[in-house]
């Protein structure tokens, strides 16, 4: 029998029996679904870990230099007291640090603190990130205003009170007016806005545009840090190939501040990208695992639902096999037509559950911060899983079918 024969026959059955075909997809529908969905949030988490929330954090083809990890999810209290133990990074440090790179590498160094800030335009204070920052910060964060200007070299060699703020800040502080010019008080200190930045966005539903830039130099460096402490150095290779060997200069310089021994291990964090998503690229693992093995179960219950479904229909439709194989059908034939049979039924009902699964993503990245991501090669597995599932299923019932003998098919009560 020809294959898309035995589809149009298969189709026909199903649609002749379309409650009964309802149920026996529902399992494999079931389980396809979980499966897409697992892998489309997966999917997404993954992309927005690497291409947003470390991307924004860690600049591109860079390392920083600090005194802690910025991104520890493995954080027992035997590592949070290690980690306090260690000596904070000195603006002493950054010297050197910049002396053992090489010509074509970049650096900037930062610190950073939430404290208020205070308008006579507005009426409550709000929560700011507030930033102090060497010249080239701006240039490795890849960071432009979209009014005003950044501050400039003399401005920073002067320590001048001037700021460059959010675009979240500048809207809150200075509601229908233009702020570059006006000025914010932070901690008692006037600061001028030269600049508004670009929106940076938001991460896990927070937003990355509360915040204010100023000078290292300034009098606000004194509020956000310790004296001569600074929270990191960011460090950007010419290309990612280059960002080891400055790490191991960085390191060697550090170690050698610090008076660590050969057998000590480093008291500092380098920090890239790639071991910001370490933790998560284990947690991956696991979601990818249980995203397969839970749907797996629904998979099997459904193999085994189809399966006694399509015995039930042999025990139904015995006459009409020994019809056609008094007609001259051969055994492959009636195997053919009732593992295509199954296989269509339940590549229909992976069908389904690859719409669904897709939908339950989406219903889920609305209602949570969770984003989701759809996965072209998710879709093909879902359809072949399905596939694969009906012809497993289908095999004994098949076998059976076709090993009728006409003569006694041809007896059987219809």
């Amino acid at each position: 029998m020809p294959f898309l024969e035995a589809v149009r026959l298969a189709l026909q059955q199903i649609w002749v029996q379309k409650l009964k075909s309802f149920f026996t997809l529902l399992g494999v529908m079931i389980g396809v679904t979980f499966l897409i969905a697992v892998v489309s949030i997966v999917g997404g988490m993954s992309r927005y870990m690497t291409d947003t929330l470390v991307g924004k954090i860690i600049a591109l083809n860079s390392f920083e230099v600090r005194q802690r990890p910025k991104i520890n999810f493995q954080m027992t209290e035997e590592r949070w007291r290690e980690l306090n133990r260690r000596p904070r990074i000195k603006l002493d440090d950054v010297a050197p640090i910049a002396a053992a790179l090489p010509s074509d590498a970049r650096w900037a160094a930062y610190n950073v603190a939430q404290l208020p800030g205070e308008s006579r335009f507005t009426a409550r204070p709000k929560q700011l990130r507030v930033f102090t920052v060497t010249s080239d910060y701006f240039g490795i964060k890849r960071m432009e205003p979209v009014s005003g200007r950044l501050f400039n070299q003399q401005e920073y060699e002067r320590g001048r009170n001037v700021i460059v703020v959010g675009q979240d800040v500048a809207s809150h502080f200075f509601e229908g007016l233009d702020p570059v010019g006006r000025e914010l008080t932070v901690r008692g200190l006037p600061y001028t806005i030269v600049g508004v930045m670009e929106k940076q966005g938001s991460v896990f539903g927070q937003s990355l545009d509360q915040f204010i830039v100023a000078p290292m130099t300034s009098p606000l460096n004194r509020v956000v840090a310790p004296h001569d402490v600074v929270a990191a150095v960011i460090v950007q290779a010419p290309s990612r190939e280059a960002i080891t060997t400055e790490m191991e200069a960085a390191r060697e310089v550090l170690r050698v501040r610090h008076h660590l021994r050969p057998n000590q291990p480093d008291n500092f964090a380098l920090e890239t990208s790639d071991s910001a998503l370490e933790f998560w690229n284990k947690i991956k693992s696991y979601l990818v695992i249980a995203g397969v093995a839970l749907p797996a179960i629904g998979l099997v219950v459904g193999a085994i639902v189809i399966m006694n479904i399509m015995l039930v229909a042999v025990a139904e439709r015995t006459r009409e096999i020994g019809i056609r194989k008094s007609l001259g059908a051969r055994r492959r034939d009636i195997m053919s037509q009732f593992l295509v049979e199954s296989a269509t039924l339940s590549t229909f009902g992976a069908a389904l559950g690859v719409l669904t699964g897709f939908a339950f993503a989406k219903i889920i990245a609305m209602l949570s911060p969770l984003p989701a991501a759809v996965e072209l090669w998710s879709v093909f597995l879902g359809v072949s899983i399905g596939a694969g599932v009906g012809v497993i299923a289908g095999v004994y019932p098949a076998s059976r079918a076709s090993r009728l003998d006409p003569i006694t098919a041809l007896r059987a009560e219809t």
